[in-house]
């Protein structure tokens, strides 16, 4: 991000508060409704989109998120300590991907799980009030804010429609998880179709453009099995304000890891990719890359990625 754009990022951030107000919210049930019609747009939206649409974060710039659940020690990082913490410690980790970029500027971010998959196929939602603490406080420190929704029982058009409102922040991106898409969540392995994955790029694209909204946003689409999306040649990633992002899930030996990352990469019609690393935890038994990929190792890779998150 340009000096001056992350000066007015932060400057004009001061007044989205009330764009999305908080409301009651059962973190343990579902939560999507359509929004309801907004009444105009502030002022600043229309200068962000004077000076700077249709720009992307990703144009000669890359991405390093920290991803979890807020409330949760135990569904990555985000919820292991209070948010300050996890910035400090982000910092560092953004510099050692600095060191390997070769002069790309890297972006730090927050992952969270927006909508969490339970053992039933429902989904909790966090609340309104966490989202905006951590939008807010991104905000105010030139980071992004992804958020990601696990799909369970619900279409990827229901799950799209309960996150396009949060696109009235301009530091926010969207992510869906196949993985979670079945109706025996942790059972057997979730898929979607790959006219799913186009719904979500238009619906988003359309919502950006209707509303006026500022810039290329991404839309994190999580993949480590080809069960996961189907008819996968048909995807398309062209959608003018979507940066469709296909990121390499899965965790294990850097050997299992780079053998999905080479066929994810077979998929052309997505090029734009990224990388997960899952870190090991005393707790854990399972679900850990042992040995971690330093990220010299993986700036390697080919395509090299754009979008990097540690769990």
């Amino acid at each position: 991000m340009r000096p001056f754009r992350a000066v007015l990022f932060a400057f004009v951030m001061l007044w989205v508060s009330p764009l999305v107000a908080p409301q009651a919210a059962d973190a343990h049930g579902p939560l999507l409704a359509e929004d309801p019609p907004r009444k105009g747009l502030p002022a600043w939206v229309e200068d962000w989109n004077r000076l700077f649409h249709p720009a992307s974060v990703l144009d000669g710039q890359m991405v390093v998120a920290y991803y979890g659940q807020p409330s949760s020690t135990k569904m990555g990082i985000l919820g292991e300590q209070n948010i300050q913490s996890t910035k400090l410690q982000l910092d560092a980790t953004v510099k050692t991907w600095e060191a390997v970029s070769a002069g790309t500027k890297v972006i730090s971010a927050f992952h969270l799980i927006y909508a969490t998959c339970y053992p039933d196929a429902n989904v909790g939602v966090l609340t309104d009030t966490t989202v905006l603490k951590y939008i807010e406080f991104a905000a105010k420190n030139n980071m992004l804010v992804i958020l990601d929704h696990q799909l369970g029982k619900y279409s990827v058009e229901a799950a799209m429609k309960s996150m396009l409102r949060w696109l009235a922040y301009p530091n926010v991106h969207l992510a869906i998880d196949p993985e979670w898409k079945t109706a025996n969540p942790g059972v057997e392995l979730g898929q979607i179709r790959a006219q799913d994955v186009n719904l979500a790029q238009q619906l988003m694209n359309d919502y950006l453009e209707q509303n006026q909204l500022p810039g290329k946003r991404m839309l994190i689409l999580h993949q480590f099995h080809a069960k996961m999306i189907t008819n996968r040649d048909a995807v398309h990633a062209d959608y003018p304000l979507v940066d469709l992002v296909h990121h390499a899930d899965g965790f294990g030996p850097p050997h299992l890891k780079l053998d999905t990352y080479k066929f994810l990469a077979g998929m052309k019609n997505l090029p734009v990719k990224g990388f997960k690393l899952f870190l090991s935890k005393p707790w854990k038994t399972v679900g850990m890359d042992i040995p971690l990929l330093t990220p010299a190792q993986v700036m390697n890779l080919t395509p090299r990625p754009v979008y990097i998150s540690y769990q």
